[in-house]
């Protein structure tokens, strides 16, 4: 009796040899501190610093960002070590400033289906062309994050990148709960790269390594990660920011796993 063929099945996690690394303080808080953080990302050979300069917060009394300086510290501190920029941005009347610092524009959870917003980053970057990272809303499904992308896109910039950041659920024990499957389910249903923020979902720094490698072994073409110099200090999402020693064990084990599917970290 002859064996039918065993069908294959399509990997969905090798879009790209690379994984790109986007890594930062959740808030920029001073010039010192943003500096610290480029010299080790810079030092690692990484390509790209992200901070907080408008915060979107729960509470209206928390530390709500710098706002414009933190613009400036950004483009200086990228200047000084080379480094790409990624902000997020919270309001359409913020669009024209951010793009003309940052050399990316992020779009948070929050904002997840502010349309308005989101097409007026379209039109912002349609000339330039500057990568938009779009996160996931706490209660968004696939289905409505793929669809909002139009709202950028329509707008003459197609170069959009998911960001799964973790999802509500009745589960307490991490702050979301990460939906890896994302990953390959993005990649099989569009032509968008996908990152993975592992610190919001964790929510404490000691759970963001093992997310930082189901996401390379998912097939993540980028990965969000917080550090900050002095987490116990800092004015927003202390617990969950690695601190650049641990940052720098942490990216020697990516590179580490993701040779072993062809990849390298930048």
């Amino acid at each position: 009796m002859s064996q039918l063929p065993i069908p294959s099945i399509p990997d969905l996690g090798t879009k790209g040899d690379t994984i790109t690394i986007f890594a930062g303080p959740c808030s920029v808080e001073s010039s010192e501190q943003f500096d610290e953080v480029a010299s080790c990302i810079s030092d690692l050979g990484l390509t790209w610093i992200r901070g907080g300069a408008f915060k979107p917060r729960t509470n209206p009394h928390s530390f709500q960002g710098l706002g414009e300086e933190a613009l400036r510290i950004m483009k200086d501190a990228g200047a000084k070590y080379g480094l790409k920029t990624l902000t997020e941005v919270m309001d359409s009347a913020h669009c024209e400033l951010v793009h003309s610092y940052v050399d990316g524009l992020q779009v948070g959870a929050r904002n997840f289906q502010n349309f308005s917003l989101l097409k007026k980053i379209g039109e912002v970057t349609a000339d330039s062309h500057k990568p938009v990272l779009y996160k996931r809303g706490f209660a968004g499904t696939v289905a409505e994050w793929l669809a909002a992308c139009d709202y950028i896109t329509d707008q003459g910039n197609d170069n959009v990148i998911l960001c799964e950041r973790g999802i509500r659920t009745f589960e307490t024990a991490t702050r979301f709960t990460l939906d890896i499957a994302t990953v390959p389910v993005v990649h099989k249903q569009s032509l968008f790269p996908i990152c993975i923020d592992v610190s919001h979902p964790a929510g404490q720094r000691d759970l963001v390594p093992a997310l930082a490698y189901a996401a390379v072994a998912s097939g993540a073409d980028s990965i969000m990660i917080e550090v900050h110099p002095n987490p116990p200090a800092a004015l927003s999402d202390g617990p969950q920011q690695l601190t650049p020693a641990q940052f720098e064990i942490l990216v020697s084990n990516l590179r580490e796993i993701a040779a072993v599917f062809g990849k390298k970290i930048v």
